[in-house]
């Protein structure tokens, strides 16, 4: 499966990371993934990453957990989460799909050809 990182933010290091190539998103969009990436790191104390999957579904990674980690407390955010950015979600793939995909590339195309 291939997968690529949109954005990261680290509790232990303090900081966030957003994938070079994404940066064509909205500032807005940007900055609420800023405030959700970090909030959410700082909340679990972890490594919060939102990554793509090759089709443009996205997933949320958990790593360098501490000691005390409550998996199931993070489980309960990131299904909190999906619930309340669910628009944001189904944006941010639809977005992926049409400008890093086959499929777009031929969706453009086709709208392309139909406005000749």
């Amino acid at each position: 499966m291939e997968k690529e990182i949109l954005a990261i933010a680290s509790y232990e290091t303090k900081k966030y990371f957003l994938e070079p190539k994404f940066q064509a998103l909205p500032e807005e969009i940007q900055k609420e993934l800023k405030i959700l990436c970090v909030l959410t790191a700082e909340k679990l104390r972890c490594n919060f990453a939102i990554v793509f999957e090759k089709g443009g579904d996205l997933y949320f990674q958990i790593t360098e957990k501490e000691i005390d980690f409550d998996d199931i407390g993070a489980e309960l955010e990131i299904k909190k989460i999906q619930s309340e950015k669910q628009e944001l979600l189904k944006a941010l793939k639809l977005w992926y799909v049409v400008f890093f995909t086959e499929e777009g590339k031929k969706m453009k195309q086709e709208l392309q050809n139909k406005n000749l």
